[in-house]
């Protein structure tokens, strides 16, 4: 399967994401053999909310195929549409410019927008509470190098899951593969849609709802953190749920030796452990998550690219 445009996680088949794996791990370990693989090829990243991992990761998977990058950090105030210029026009413009295009907005379904519009393929960067497909790439990726498997596996989700774009995509992807389940831990204010439960059921896919953290920690085999997310919610909302889950020393020994936690960063007050621990337990697996995001990223531009 041959992807035109990224904008949603159930775009991706099983068959498509092997490929994806195993050209990324072999861009890793093979680094100067794709050193010219986009050469001539031009990305722009336009970015109308904040971001550090995913555009930076995506403009160094560019540089390091052989490629060039054009870029807006903030097109929220510094592009045109400052001015009123509505994302359409922005995308027809900057598809004129580049052979591909990132893009990050705060409204939810604007990348399938600019999809129907661009010239060059759009890339998904995550659209307000929507959904953030390469973020799940690069999970499902990285479950897959730390447990050997995407299948027959218990997932916690924890966290801010009514705003939580990376749970969404995640959870897509998940119904895809056969013996995972899913349990959502989350306020009783920030519980995942239910568009999200209707698609599990849809696609037989076990799940289940907890509100005690501790309780599910012992039969995890990863821990997917999120960070309540402020800017999404309201100040009421936010109050009632901040450090109300958090993996700490005082927890940590509840986890299994060969389970892992993930995190799509950046985390705050949910994740507290010591700088020690985050360097030499094997358990913790966000660093190398967010590592794990260069070499998929590379993998994608590539596909949709060559």
């Amino acid at each position: 399967m041959k992807l035109n445009h990224l904008y949603e996680s159930q775009q991706f088949s099983p068959e498509l994401l092997f490929s994806l794996f195993q050209n990324a791990e072999h861009m890793k370990q093979n680094p100067k053999f794709y050193s010219s693989a986009l050469n001539e090829k031009v990305l722009a990243t336009l970015f109308y909310e904040p971001s550090t991992r995913t555009r930076l990761s995506f403009e160094s998977a560019m540089l390091k195929l052989g490629g060039s990058v054009i870029s807006t950090e903030n097109a929220k105030e510094f592009s045109s549409a400052v001015k009123g210029e509505s994302i359409q026009d922005t995308i027809r413009i900057v598809s004129s410019y580049a052979d591909a295009i990132v893009i990050r907005h705060y409204e939810q379904g604007a990348a399938e927008l600019a999809s129907q519009i661009s010239k060059v393929p759009i890339i998904n960067a995550g659209d307000g509470k929507g959904q953030h497909p390469t973020q799940a790439l690069l999970d499902m990726f990285t479950i897959y190098k730390e447990i050997n498997r995407i299948k027959d596996f218990t997932i916690i989700f924890v966290g801010d899951l009514a705003s939580g774009r990376t749970v969404r995509s995640l959870s897509y992807l998940l119904g895809k593969f056969e013996n995972i389940k899913i349990i959502f831990v989350s306020p009783e204010n920030l519980k995942i849609g239910e568009d999200i439960k209707a698609y599990l059921i849809r696609h037989n896919i076990e799940f289940k709802e907890e509100t005690d953290l501790n309780k599910v920690l012992p039969i995890a085999d990863i821990i997917y953190m999120t960070r309540i997310q402020k800017e999404r919610i309201s100040k009421e909302d936010y109050e009632e749920a901040k450090g109300k889950y958090i993996i700490n020393e005082n927890n940590l020994h509840l986890i299994k030796q060969d389970a892992r936690i993930m995190h799509p960063l950046p985390h705050v007050e949910e994740i507290s452990l010591p700088l020690h621990i985050e360097q030499e337990d094997k358990r913790v697996a966000y660093f190398r998550q967010a590592e794990n995001g260069l070499y998929i990223r590379m993998a994608l531009l590539h596909h949709l690219l060559k």
